[in-house]
């Protein structure tokens, strides 16, 4: 039997990277969960379901502000921006909310922090709908971002500490797959955020509030989910749009 990966878990509170927490808690040594408050919208909403579920599952949990990129980045996602666009979660407008080389900032400090930990994995919950509007969601990026991990911790280079993968459990898996694995692992869904606008609610109308009531409705669940709107879902734009 192979030795169990001692990892560190990025975890914003949201529905996937809960779901990959505790994925990870069955089938990995987690030594932390790492949650980043950036200045988006909804930052303050999903930081307290990440520390819930850390909580719950006994691993510390640590939050990291990178308060510059809502000071300097332009994207509508964060406090500093304009209105979060509403519309199915594929549509053109959500370009709006791409925060530049978010995820490679969020590696990259993550990968520090797993190293210095003594973990040999970063697991982040990267899914197969991630869409193409998010650049540094894209496999080629990811594939080149996890190579720069693993090679930036050479233990030959480094220290004693051993290299660090990147780990990605859920990539082949669609969100509604996500929702079944994670109602598999006991996951209470109520206690995620989803919603980019932040309000007291989840809005129903953003492409985050889109993508989770689709997931649901694909996955045979019930919604745990309050919404403030709950019509028609809209259609997903056609590959010219």
């Amino acid at each position: 039997m192979s030795e169990r990966k001692q990892v560190v878990v990025l975890i914003s509170g949201g529905m996937d990277s809960v779901a990959a927490l505790y994925h990870a808690d069955q089938h990995c040594d987690v030594v932390a969960g790492l949650s980043f408050d950036y200045g988006s919208k909804h930052n303050h909403k999903e930081i307290p379901f990440a520390e819930h579920h850390c909580r719950s599952l006994g691993v510390p949990h640590q939050t990291i502000k990178l308060d510059f990129i809502n000071q300097l980045f332009k994207s509508d996602l964060l406090q500093s921006g304009g209105e979060i666009p509403e519309g199915h979660y594929e549509a053109a407008n959500m370009k709006a909310t791409v925060v530049p080389f978010r995820n490679g900032i969020m590696l990259a400090v993550a990968t520090g922090l797993a190293n210095s930990h003594g973990a040999n994995g970063l697991l982040i919950a990267a899914h197969a709908g991630d869409h193409a509007v998010y650049p540094d969601c894209r496999e080629k990026f990811m594939t080149a971002i996890g190579d720069a991990m693993r090679l930036g911790t050479d233990p030959m280079a480094s220290g004693d500490n051993p290299a660090v993968e990147l780990l990605r459990p859920f990539i082949a898996m669609r969100k509604e797959e996500i929702a079944a694995r994670g109602h598999e692992l006991g996951v209470d869904f109520a206690q995620t955020w989803s919603c980019y606008k932040g309000g007291d609610i989840h809005c129903g109308k953003c492409s985050t509030c889109v993508e989770r009531r689709e997931a649901f409705i694909l996955a045979g669940l019930l919604d745990p989910t309050e919404y403030l709107e709950t019509g028609p879902l809209p259609a997903k734009p056609t590959a010219a749009a």
